[in-house]
């Protein structure tokens, strides 16, 4: 059973469960989204993108990002996943991360965007 991210309960009053690709896409948006130090047990985990939003928008920041988030999720998701590509722009007040990915197993491709508010260490 995959657990729900966030955790929250199902309808019946249990812990809640995700279907596989739902699962991955959670996956993805926690290694994005944690910040390294974050997890107790694991003091390594996560990419550092909450931290690069505070950063002035330059393209070589864009291309720093990009590179980050593509060895984080190669480095926690490997063994699940295979990354073709990952576009980072922001949009006014929020830092857009697309990901193009698809599961090892699996011969689909999908994109994914996660939305990020800028000037937030959320």
């Amino acid at each position: 059973m995959n657990l729900i991210f966030p955790y929250q309960f199902d309808h019946r009053g249990r812990t809640g469960a995700s279907v596989d690709d739902t699962h991955i896409r959670d996956l993805i948006e926690q290694v994005l989204f944690t910040r390294p130090g974050e997890r107790v047990m694991l003091p390594e985990f996560g990419s550092g993108v909450a931290q690069l939003v505070l950063a002035p928008n330059a393209l070589e920041l864009a291309s720093a990002t990009r590179l980050l988030i593509q060895s984080a999720l190669q480095r926690w998701l490997g063994e699940l996943i295979v990354v073709q590509d990952v576009s980072v722009e922001p949009n006014g007040a929020t830092l857009f991360i697309t990901v193009t990915w698809r599961a090892v197993q699996d011969s689909q491709w999908q994109t994914q965007s996660f939305p990020h508010p800028m000037g937030s260490a959320q």
